[in-house]
């Protein structure tokens, strides 16, 4: 249930993040844009992904790409608010949404891998 949860919560940043860089200079559709559309998305296809998989190492692996991924589209929305791309209140609300997201993904990393150091397999 809990990875639901987070799955959903990635899928909304990602929608949310492809619509945010709509307001984007078209100079940036082959840069920043899509790389920040590539990170967002990355996030809830490797949830999906590595939970698919149905082995614990397997998906703590990709919910730690999916955390870098995170952390990469963070940097990047960043970069787009100090160009001014987006404003102060966008970017604050988007930010409040990768940290929550983020919080969710440390956490679930936390669990599972401390379930395999214990030798608990189950997700």
């Amino acid at each position: 249930m809990k990875q639901n949860i987070l799955k959903q919560k990635a899928s909304d940043l990602a929608f949310k993040g492809y619509s945010l860089t709509d307001k984007f200079p078209r100079e940036e559709m082959y840069y920043l844009t899509a790389q920040i559309r590539r990170a967002l998305v990355s996030v809830p296809s490797n949830i999906i992904e590595g939970y698919s998989r149905n082995r614990s190492k397997v998906f703590l692996n990709h919910l730690e790409i999916a955390y870098g991924s995170l952390a990469e589209a963070k940097y990047q929305l960043y970069f787009a608010y100090k160009r001014e791309y987006i404003s102060k209140e966008e970017y604050l609300n988007f930010f409040n949404d990768t940290e929550e997201v983020s919080r969710m993904l440390w956490s679930s990393i936390n669990t599972l891998n401390n379930k395999i150091i214990t030798g608990e397999n189950e997700k």
